[in-house]
């Protein structure tokens, strides 16, 4: 075999250069995001692991129940209400639910997301808060 003398060390150079972003990186874990929480509320729809586990599937699941079972706003179509494990009712809304106790988007939503690395398409459809200044 022609070269068999460099394929051991042509495969620890590759192998090294693969993995150099892990051991660069090594011990350098970025920040935990720390989202800001409601200061009026103390509960929430769900409790904070679930939400912060699977709030996605939770709006999902929302929007299928109103938008696509055709819930009515106007009649207080029980579709629309929900309601905490202590009985406190709730609007199933991302704007008029969500977005009252979490008022900040900037300091909340997308807190997460960026360390997530994650492009939720909520703001393809609802109209973004203003933040204040």
């Amino acid at each position: 075999m022609y070269g068999k003398g460099r394929i051991i060390p042509a495969l620890i150079i590759f192998l090294g250069l693969m993995t150099s972003p892990i051991w660069l990186q090594l011990g350098n874990a970025s920040k935990t995001p720390k989202p800001e929480k409601p200061k009026d509320y103390t509960e929430c729809v769900e409790p904070t692991q679930y939400m912060r586990e699977t709030h996605m599937l939770l709006l999902n699941q929302w929007r299928d129940d109103i938008l696509r079972e055709d819930a009515d706003m106007e009649r207080n179509d029980p579709k629309r209400v929900g309601h905490t494990a202590n009985g406190t009712a709730y609007v199933r809304s991302l704007q008029n639910g969500c977005m009252n106790c979490h008022t900040s988007k900037k300091k909340f939503c997308d807190e997460c997301h960026e360390y997530a690395a994650v492009k939720p398409y909520c703001w393809d459809c609802h109209i973004q808060p203003k933040e204040a200044m």
